[in-house]
């Protein structure tokens, strides 16, 4: 979109904006940011893209995952660090850079997704590169700590950094040229961008206490060392399973952790262990599989034969009777409309590899149900978490299940507008909200029951099958989920609310947050509408000189106005990336946006306010006002002038003509903190 189109079209922003579960509904929901084409294939983050002489560095985001991998060059040949299982981005990017794969590190053995070393090995012949302490059961180079890699001109030295699991590892890397410090780390799942690899995953082998010990101290005596300014890039982001809170950030600086990141506040170890091990969501069952899986060597897959054979309906039926599971890939209005009795609809556009591997026992067999486009896709896409065998595939979709006389089911559709007449007038069902604890008691459609959606199976015995029931979620994507296990559970009157609480806040419906417990308080509904903070000149200019460090400036000015004049400490970021940029979503001090009088910074600081939960304010009437408010008067009028040498940050800056003093201005003052 062309930047013209962003200034025209912010006010239309900020309504949807304030309409939209992936922003007002429940900030930071990153179930929802996954529901696109994109965010199911590994997509280079241009943001984070380095070039150098005869260095390349790259950053990959598989958003359905939450997975980050990398590509480091130098020399005409490259190493990737943790790849995803279909390994074709890498291959095609090094190809087109001139480099040929010679290394695949991988920082330990994943247990959320199924990682490409073998695939690597196999195609380019590269070298595997993990920790002795694995005992990797597939040929490696076993890394010990301190050791250093070399690719081209990159050095890297690997550092043992046990905590998430015993076998973590860090990379420090040092770009040519570089000696003394790195100039980033790869962290993997040791720390993440506001948090810490969960210390659970090892079952019985090892407690997850002893593992956030190892965690502290790993963090005390050696993460804790590096440089503040030192960037760092983790394995995961938000959404994740692997830790808890994660930011979507995809970079950060070891100082800017030290400030914000939650788990790190806490100095003595006790503290350290117990938030650690607090509060962690349930690891999905597919996660011990997927580990060993890389431990031992995952088998190579063959991606031009992803297509699982063809099954009639009768065939499919049979395998159904025999416990196969029928897996309808297909979106929620699809399957409600129809789908074979006793399917469960995970949808194919959204984190279809995590709920198929929470919601579908492993090893189980289990059959697709989607066009023949969604199969294919749905069955490369679970190979990323070892589901590499399904049954078949019903041919002809439900279609061929009707015309055979099998059992069908629906799913009924309820209006967000409908549902809250029925709660109004006391003849709505049962309402069940299937979202995480959190996620509902931060934002709710009103008393609800909450079951989450992983509990379904063992908890709904909380419930009667002979009464109706209707599910909730931000989208109705997880809640299309749960309505169909309920129905396979044999509830005879399931329903599921249509757009989920993004069209309950789209219709200006109320909701309840956590100050309204709906535990017998006597808390009102309230709407959730949220606006940035109006800063006062007078207040920023007391931040800037007394509270320096605590807050982040971004001035959205074309670069010309603010290379005429800036305040202290703010950065020029062009206005879309504002609005877009996950980057100034995150973080926990406040974000004060800037323009030349005020109104666009309100706009987006509009938008941002309905995507995170961390205190955005926009400067009241601009530069304008801070420039008269503190004593300064205007330069003459002028052109602007041109980018060049002799623009310096902290000049004044030129305003229109008609606000020029008609006699000699005199001195004018600082800029302040200057």
């Amino acid at each position: 979109m062309k930047k013209r189109d962003w200034i025209t079209g912010l006010s239309a922003w900020l309504v949807l904006a304030s309409a939209s579960a992936r922003g007002a509904a429940v900030p930071g929901d990153a179930e929802a940011a996954t529901h696109g084409d994109e965010a199911a294939t590994v997509q280079l983050v241009k943001e984070t893209e380095q070039k150098a002489p005869d260095f390349i560095f790259r950053q990959y985001n598989l958003a359905v995952l939450s997975h980050y991998s990398y590509m480091i060059g130098s020399g005409g040949e490259a190493m990737v660090v943790d790849p995803a299982r279909d390994t074709s981005q890498y291959l095609n990017d090094a190809r087109d850079l001139g480099l040929k794969i010679t290394k695949v590190y991988l920082t330990h053995s994943h247990a959320d997704f199924v990682a490409g070393h073998m695939e690597l090995a196999k195609s380019t012949g590269a070298e595997i590169l993990i920790n002795a302490d694995t005992q990797a059961g597939y040929p490696h180079k076993a890394l010990k700590d301190n050791d250093e890699v070399r690719v081209g001109k990159v050095r890297g030295v690997v550092i043992m950094t046990p905590g998430h699991t015993p076998d973590g590892t860090c990379m420090l890397v040092y770009a040519p040229g570089s000696t003394e410090k790195p100039d980033f780390v790869l962290t993997g799942d040791t720390l993440f961008i506001g948090s810490v690899g969960r210390p659970d995953l090892m079952g019985e082998g090892m407690s997850a206490a002893a593992l956030a010990e190892m965690g502290y101290q790993t963090w005390r005596n050696k993460l804790s060392r590096i440089p503040d300014e030192t960037k760092l890039f983790p394995a995961h982001g938000a959404g994740s399973l692997c830790g808890a809170h994660l930011s979507d950030k995809p970079v950060s600086t070891f100082g800017e952790q030290k400030r914000e990141n939650v788990y790190l506040q806490h100095k003595d170890l006790a503290s350290y262990v117990m938030a650690v091990i607090d509060g962690l969501p349930e690891a999905p069952q597919y996660f011990k599989h997927n580990a060993k899986m890389n431990h031992d060597g995952p088998p190579l897959v063959a991606w031009d034969k992803v297509m699982p054979p063809a099954l009639s309906a009768a065939e499919a039926s049979t395998l159904a009777r025999n416990g196969a599971w029928l897996l309808d890939v297909r979106d929620a209005k699809a399957f409600a409309a129809a789908h074979p009795q006793g399917a469960i609809n995970i949808g194919i556009r959204g984190r279809f590899e995590t709920w198929t591997g929470i919601m579908t026992p492993w090893g189980n067999p289990f059959v697709l149900v989607g066009s023949d486009e969604e199969v294919r896709e749905s069955a490369s896409r679970l190979k990323r978490i070892g589901y590499d065998a399904p049954s078949g595939f019903l041919q002809g979709s439900v279609d061929a299940w009707k015309k055979a006389g099998l059992p069908s089911g629906t799913l009924k559709l309820v209006q967000a507008q409908t549902l809250h007449r029925e709660m109004q007038a006391g003849t709505a069902p049962v309402i069940v909200d299937v979202r995480l604890p959190a996620e509902w008691m931060a934002l709710r459609i009103g008393n609800v029951l909450n079951i989450p959606i992983n509990k379904l199976f063992t908890d709904s015995t909380r419930l009667a099958k002979d009464m109706p029931v209707l599910t909730v979620c931000n989208s109705a994507y997880r809640s299309s989920l749960g309505g169909s296990v309920l129905l396979k559970l044999g509830f005879k009157d399931v329903r599921n609310m249509e757009g989920g609480s993004e069209a309950w806040i789209a219709a200006g419906l109320p909701t309840l947050s956590a100050g309204g417990s709906g535990h017998g308080t006597a808390a009102a509904p309230v709407r959730s509408i949220k606006l940035p903070d109006r800063l006062a000149a007078a207040e920023l200019k007391r931040m800037i000189m007394d509270l320096p460090g605590t807050f982040e400036i971004v001035d959205i000015r074309p670069p010309v106005q603010f290379a005429d004049f800036n305040l202290p400490g703010s950065m020029n970021v062009d206005i879309a990336e504002v609005i877009t940029s996950p980057a100034y979503v995150n973080g926990t001090v406040p974000l004060v946006i800037v323009d030349r009088d005020g109104s666009l910074a309100m706009a987006a600081g509009g938008i941002l306010s309905q995507k995170t939960l961390r205190p955005v304010k926009a400067l009241f009437g601009g530069l304008e006002t801070y420039w008269n408010e503190s004593g300064m008067t205007p330069p003459p009028a002028s052109p602007p002038p041109a980018p060049g040498p002799g623009i310096k940050p902290g000049a004044p800056a030129s305003v229109p003509a008609a606000s020029a003093p008609s006699t000699p201005a005199p001195p004018k003052k600082k800029s302040a903190g200057c």
